[in-house]
């Protein structure tokens, strides 16, 4: 007997069981899900939605990857974390009602799926059940909040607060021969706005850990080759 998850494998719908939100779904309210969505394109650059804007929908990264960004009025802004495939943003301001909390904007051209607030919340008058797994996805939103929060307010130095990220980063990523590898695209500037430093002193400690052999990197390619080494630096 073929199951929801099997329909709706093979396209782009396919995407939405990346994420644990909608794995955790019943059979029915999955099927009702997938029939909300509508998959839009966007270029790289482009900002889904700003914060102290009213929420208009629900996003779930389908491809490519969106940073999540709070701002200051002086310009100066602090990234949270970057969204890929399978994850939903805009989920605490829908519920709410209340201004968007941060700005989401896409790194690279990429896919996503909207579900129009007023769906949404029809959706979940409907499937009640649904209600246990939003507060376990809001309350993964906390905690990641709170890393963040203890990475850039609680580290001291930059090349803490940088191995810190670092080693966030690759917990799930390719383990090789050679060490940890991740996929590493964002600009020195991106990674500082990170962790609360100067693009000159995110190349700076870079190079350091580099030279000290924490690193090596070509391209967008960065390898960790020993985890524990990297941890003398991070305070946990």
């Amino acid at each position: 007997m073929q199951t929801t998850r099997d329909a709706i494998s093979g396209n782009w719908s396919q995407a939405l069981l990346a994420g644990e939100f909608f794995n955790k779904m019943s059979p029915e309210a999955l099927k009702e899900m997938v029939s909300l969505v509508h998959p839009t394109s966007y270029r790289a650059g482009c900002i889904l939605f700003s914060e102290r804007e009213a929420p208009q929908s629900l996003f779930v990264v389908l491809e490519g990857e969106v940073k999540l960004s709070i701002n200051s009025s002086g310009g100066k802004r602090l990234i949270l974390r970057i969204a890929r495939k399978g994850e939903i943003l805009g989920l605490a301001s829908v519920l709410s009602g209340a201004q968007c909390e941060m700005t989401a904007e896409t790194l690279h051209p990429a896919k996503l799926a909207l579900i129009g607030r007023r769906e949404f919340l029809s959706f979940l008058a409907l499937h009640p059940e649904v209600y246990q797994v939003v507060t376990q996805e809001l309350s993964r939103h906390y905690t990641m909040a709170c890393e963040q929060l203890r990475t850039v307010g609680l580290s001291f130095t930059a090349p803490e607060k940088l191995a810190r990220l670092l080693l966030d980063w690759s917990q799930n990523c390719q383990a090789t021969e050679n060490g940890t590898r991740l996929h590493f695209a964002l600009t020195h500037e991106e990674i500082g706005e990170f962790i609360g430093a100067t693009r000159e002193t995110v190349s700076r400690t870079l190079s350091a850990f580099k030279h000290q052999r924490l690193v090596a990197y070509h391209g967008s390619t960065l390898t960790i080759p020993s985890r524990r080494a990297l941890e003398s630096y991070a305070s946990f």
